[in-house]
């Protein structure tokens, strides 16, 4: 049976704090990505009585709880069941003519995947090897670590992971799977609990980079948050914000580059003029990355591998 888990939204003051300039317009719409158990859409209805929210998530059931929790603001919000990579139509569906004044990415996963065994995204509990964040769709981890050779698992543990060990973990990985096909997290826990060295040393569990790199694989993160983002920041108004929370270096990178396209001049240095099409159409508030603070880590370790970016919206693009 599952239970709701609890819930510590990351970085929540600050996200507030940055959000706030863009906020002040009653009936401002904001928009949360990734609303998950709704703690940062709650306390962004809270904190500015005169928004509307809308919040978007690819998880059934974390809708079900994020209804159940924002249900006093009901009259103030609009949840949807779609991909943040489907923002521009669901913008269009639900809000065709509203400019967006805030937007929240938090590119995590979230509580309720994590504490729930039976989804299987976590290393510290047993359950079937899952991490779809919609069990209706896609491959699961086990039809990868099942299937993919031990190139390609090698090569995924260290491309979404960071895994020093990809290449030891993805040949012990097929060794164990002739015996028996890999169908649970603590299989998978032990297989790699065996195969890391007494010697070596590092931060944290021997699971965690690899449950997190089967995690990113799995729903395809990357590819979705480069689909999703630039939908983003064109759907923001002038003068509009955007706060995107990431856990990953990959995810860092890609968020970096992507807005600093808009934040630079994209005309050769040496030319008189800067044509209007090739004017910045961004300005990083927060170019950072930052990350939580001491306090917030110490309370909620989740928050420990964030990296917090924003930026505002300072010209329209040509054309739109």
């Amino acid at each position: 049976m599952m239970t709701t888990p609890t819930h510590i939204p990351v970085a929540l003051e600050r996200t507030l704090e940055l959000l706030a300039p863009a906020l002040q317009e009653p009936g401002a719409l904001v928009v949360d990505m990734t609303v998950g158990l709704g703690g940062h859409a709650e306390a962004l209805l809270q904190t500015f009585p005169h928004i509307h929210l809308l919040g978007i998530d690819r998880d059934p059931r974390a809708l079900e709880l994020s209804t159940e929790r924002l249900a006093p603001h009901s009259d103030r919000l609009t949840l949807v069941h779609a991909r943040y990579d489907e923002l521009a139509d669901v913008l269009s569906q639900h809000y065709p003519s509203a400019p967006v004044r805030g937007i929240l990415l938090d590119a995590g996963v979230s509580s309720m995947q994590l504490d729930v065994a039976e989804r299987g995204f976590s290393y510290m509990a047993a359950g079937a090897l899952d991490m779809r964040m919609n069990q209706e769709v896609g491959e699961s981890a086990a039809d990868l670590i099942n299937s993919l050779s031990e190139v390609e698992l090698a090569d995924l543990f260290r491309r979404y992971g960071d895994e020093p060990l990809a290449t030891r973990y993805a040949r012990a990985i097929v060794a164990a799977r002739v015996e028996r096909p890999i169908t649970t997290t603590d299989q998978l826990v032990e297989i790699l609990d065996q195969a890391t060295p007494q010697a070596h040393t590092r931060r944290g569990h021997s699971a965690k980079r690899v449950f997190q790199a089967l995690r990113i694989a799995v729903n395809k993160e990357l590819e979705s948050l480069e689909a999703a983002l630039p939908q983003a920041l064109d759907a923001l108004d002038v003068g509009g914000r955007i706060v995107v929370l990431s856990y990953q270096s990959g995810e860092d990178r890609l968020v970096k580059h992507l807005i600093e396209k808009r934040v630079s001049v994209q005309t050769p240095v040496d030319l008189p003029v800067v044509p209007e099409a090739d004017q910045p159409t961004m300005r990083w508030v927060v170019k950072g990355p930052e990350s939580a603070t001491a306090a917030e880590q110490e309370t909620n370790p989740r928050s420990q591998s964030v990296r917090l970016r924003a930026a505002e919206k300072i010209r329209r693009e040509v054309g739109s």
